[in-house]
C-alpha cells in the first residue's frame, strides 16, 4: 500500500430528505471501476475513512451517508426509512459525482442490503459486490433483534449513551483501541434520534435481500467475520446465484480500521474477479 495517504474529503448534493453528505477520495492513477462503501447501522462514511485512504490508489471511493446518519438529513418519519430509499439517495450521489456506471460495491451490515437494493434499481449500472456480514434471519431471530434495537428514550442516567457503549465495548473486534470506540460512540450519536431507523429498514428489507441474493446476476462476495452475524452470514452461501463465502473469523467490528491493508486487499480481489 501507498506510504502517503490521502485524506478522504467531504461534500454535499441536494436530496429527497434535505442534504446528503458523502466522503471521497479520488484515484491517483485510474485502473478499475469507482468503489461505493456502504455503511452500517447506526453509523455513517465516518467508520469507511482509514480503508478509503488505503484503497483509492487506484480507484475513486465514496462513501455516503445514508438519510439521518452522519451528516445528512432526515427523513420526515420513520416509516418513510427504507433500503429502498437509501439506495436510492446512493444513486443520487453517484450521479452527482459522475459516476453513472458501472461502479462496483462494498456493504457492510445494513450496506450489504443497500448494495443489493442499488444492484437491483439500476443493474446495468453495477459491476461487483461485496457484503461484509449478512443478516439472514430466522423470524426469530430478527423479532430479537428487533427487541434489541428498540430505540432507548433519553433519560437523565443517560441510559441510551451507557447502553450504546456497553455494546460497542462487548461487540468490538480484535484490535479495536478505546479510540476505536469511542468514535463508533460519536458516530452513534450522529443519528440523534432517528438512531435506530436504519435497523428497522434493514429488518423491513431482510425477505428482500435473501431473493436479491439469488436473483441478481452480479458477482456477489460475502466475507463472515466474527460478529454477532456470523452464525446468520453462512446461511447467504446457498443462496447465492454468482458468488461465494469468505471466512475471516479473524475479523470483527470494527476491521475497517484495524486490518485495513488486509481488508482493501479482500475487496480488491474479491472485485476483480
Amino acid at each position: 500500500m501507498d506510504s502517503v495517504r490521502t485524506k478522504p474529503r467531504r461534500a454535499y448534493v441536494d436530496g429527497a430528505c434535505g442534504q446528503l453528505h458523502y466522503r471521497f477520495c479520488a484515484a491517483k492513477s485510474v485502473r478499475a471501476r469507482p468503489l461505493y462503501a456502504l455503511h452500517q447501522s447506526p453509523k455513517s462514511s465516518l467508520s469507511f475513512e482509514a480503508f478509503m485512504a488505503a484503497a483509492c490508489g487506484d480507484r475513486d471511493v465514496v462513501a455516503p451517508d445514508y438519510p439521518g446518519y452522519g451528516m445528512s438529513d432526515p427523513p420526515p418519519s420513520e416509516d418513510e426509512a427504507s433500503v429502498e430509499l437509501y439506495a436510492a439517495e446512493c444513486w443520487r450521489v453517484a450521479d452527482a459525482h459522475g459516476h453513472s456506471g458501472p461502479i462496483d460495491l462494498l456493504g457492510h451490515h445494513t450496506g450489504g442490503k443497500v448494495a443489493l437494493e442499488m444492484a437491483h434499481q439500476r443493474p446495468d449500472h453495477v459491476g461487483g459486490v461485496v457484503i461484509v456480514s449478512a443478516a439472514v434471519l430466522t423470524d426469530a431471530e430478527r423479532e430479537q433483534f428487533r427487541d434489541y434495537f428498540t430505540p432507548i428514550p433519553l433519560d437523565e442516567a443517560g441510559t441510551r449513551f451507557t447502553t450504546m457503549w456497553a455494546r460497542i465495548h462487548k461487540h468490538a473486534g480484535p484490535g479495536m483501541t478505546l479510540a476505536m470506540k469511542a468514535t463508533a460512540l460519536f458516530d452513534n450519536l450522529m443519528g440523534g434520534e432517528a438512531y435506530e431507523w436504519g435497523h428497522k429498514a434493514a429488518f423491513d428489507n431482510g425477505p428482500k435481500f435473501e431473493r436479491l441474493l439469488g436473483a441478481l446476476p452480479h458477482r456477489i462476495t460475502v466475507v463472515n467475520v466474527a460478529d454477532e452475524l456470523q452464525e446468520a452470514t453462512r446461511r447467504a452461501a446457498p443462496l447465492l446465484n454468482n458468488g461465494a463465502l469468505i471466512e475471516r473469523p479473524d475479523w470483527g467490528h470494527g476491521l475497517f480500521d484495524t486490518f485495513t491493508d488486509d481488508v482493501v486487499a479482500t475487496v480488491k480481489q474479491a472485485l476483480d474477479v
